[in-house]
């Protein structure tokens, strides 16, 4: 096998460089009194060509969107254009100041306005707030429009449905809402209207909808889906993960949806995963509009301002101006696309999904019949007899240079592996992915349950990394004086 992932022994900087000794500076004298602590703080002291090796080593071990393929279903990990990464990282924007009055920053509250108003016409939405720091964000900002809304009406509104298709920060994000979570089954692969209209009442808030949905079906039903909840009373959401997907072909709007939040990080292609940072935009017909997050980038003659003037507002999500670099990529990929780009943009991720699609069908099952749109879900359940996880299989991947799907989810598919090329990816790469992938599942059961072997890592126990978290250097010392953290 032609694949590794390169291995240095990086101790943390604090060790690598404790030789050198900390920096003995008094910062506390450039500091007010409320905030000075005891001490000062450890600081290692090292050269540049120590500090840059060191993080090279470390890149050298990672895996991304620019070194290799990453079908990271649901999450849209693709290719971003260097091109919006060196706009962002223009002095004129980078070092922008969130205090600046506005009339010094009125270039930046004109690119705002205008994605406003791009992204409410790419919905078929009135009005779009880019202040939600990330598509969880955007769906709890959505679900507290819904909220007051309701009860500038006077209705008594507490209970949100969801399908069990519906990604896991749906429910989350209704519940810190406070509202009361209502799941009700699909039906081969797609919302089931009746068991909609029996949940459905003067009690429901919001139905809540991914289109397509996690399993990369398309949702055919949304106007008869949209009839029933307009019909109790109830307002009609879109969770806009899967926005890549119908961009440029239809619209929320036009489906009959009444929030919609967006994932700029994934669908217009700027920076994701690695802890942020996101941008989650929500977007909201007429009667919602005054009820969006303020400030709201608005136009008075030839100037441009932040309008609080908002007197429904549900207030403040984010600071300042929301996560400007991420809305300046954005903006950019957008323009330079333009509307034929982003509709090439979905035909071809839905194009790479149904053709990868077709040819994993061959050695695993995928359930459910018909087209996907920008990506599909496999099961690995036919390996079991062998000893074989969809876990194993993922670990596998590492060792010919593919970085695993997601696996377990959606949960309604046993053994789910959820896969999603996205519009970036070549022919060549799909094929050779699906070729490792067939290797993969027919190797011997001992080679998969010791993968990775030719990755920096080998394989961790993830449960109880996710139970003892080591998230600090504080964190760090514990663990190694033998202390849980």
């Amino acid at each position: 096998m032609s694949y590794r992932q390169a291995r240095y022994d990086v101790p943390l900087i604090y060790d690598e460089f404790s030789d050198y000794g900390a920096v003995n500076i008094n910062f506390n004298k450039y500091l007010s009194k409320d905030i000075v602590r005891s001490g000062n703080p450890n600081i290692p002291r090292l050269c540049e060509r120590d500090l840059v090796k060191h993080f090279t080593q470390l890149s050298q071990m990672n895996f991304g969107v620019d070194s290799g393929f990453y079908p990271l279903g649901s999450c849209t990990m693709k290719y971003n254009p260097k091109i919006n990464d060196e706009l962002a990282s223009l002095p004129a924007s980078a070092m922008m100041h969130p205090h600046q009055p506005d009339a010094q920053i009125q270039g930046t509250l004109q690119i705002m306005y205008e994605l406003q108003e791009m992204l409410a016409a790419i919905t078929g939405m009135k009005a779009v707030s880019l202040q939600p720091a990330a598509g969880a964000h955007g769906e709890f900002t959505g679900m507290l429009i819904a909220r007051a809304y309701h009860e500038d009406r006077g209705e008594k509104r507490d209970q949100v449905v969801l399908p069990d298709t519906s990604h896991g920060t749906n429910p989350a994000s209704a519940a810190m809402a406070g509202f009361d979570i209502i799941t009700i089954p699909s039906k081969e692969g797609k919302v089931d209207l009746d068991a909609l209209a029996a949940a459905v009442s003067e009690r429901t808030a919001a139905f809540m909808l991914t289109n397509p949905n996690t399993l990369g079906i398309f949702e055919s039903d949304a106007l008869e889906i949209a009839r029933t909840v307009h019909g109790a009373g109830g307002l009609l959401y879109y969770d806009g993960a899967n926005f890549n997907a119908i961009m440029g072909k239809t619209s929320p709007g036009k489906m009959g949806f009444d929030i919609v939040h967006l994932n700029l990080h994934k669908t217009f292609s700027t920076p994701h995963g690695g802890g942020g940072p996101g941008a989650g935009p929500v977007g909201v017909v007429e009667k919602l509009a005054p009820f969006l997050p303020v400030p709201l980038a608005a136009k008075r003659g030839d100037a441009y301002y932040m309008d609080y003037d908002r007197s429904k507002s549900i207030g403040k999500v984010h600071g300042f101006h929301g996560n400007w670099g991420v809305l300046l990529r954005a903006y950019a990929y957008i323009l330079s696309e333009g509307g034929d780009g982003l509709t090439e943009a979905t035909e071809r991720a839905v194009l790479n999904s149904n053709y990868l699609r077709m040819k994993v069908e061959k050695y695993l099952e995928v359930p459910y019949p018909g087209l996907r749109k920008h990506e599909f879900v496999a099961s690995g359940a036919a390996l079991k007899p062998k000893g074989v996880k969809t876990l194993d299989v993922a670990k596998r991947l590492i060792d010919h240079g593919f970085h695993p799907p997601t696996v377990y989810f959606p949960h309604l598919v046993e053994e789910a592996i959820m896969i999603e090329p996205t519009e970036t990816e070549s022919k060549s790469t799909l094929d050779a992915f699906a070729d490792a992938l067939e290797t993969v599942v027919n190797e011997p059961s001992e080679v998969l349950h010791n993968a990775p072997s030719c990755a920096s890592a080998r394989r961790l126990n993830e449960t109880d990394a996710a139970k003892n978290l080591i998230l600090s250097y504080r964190d760090y010392l514990g663990f190694k004086e033998g202390r849980r953290v």
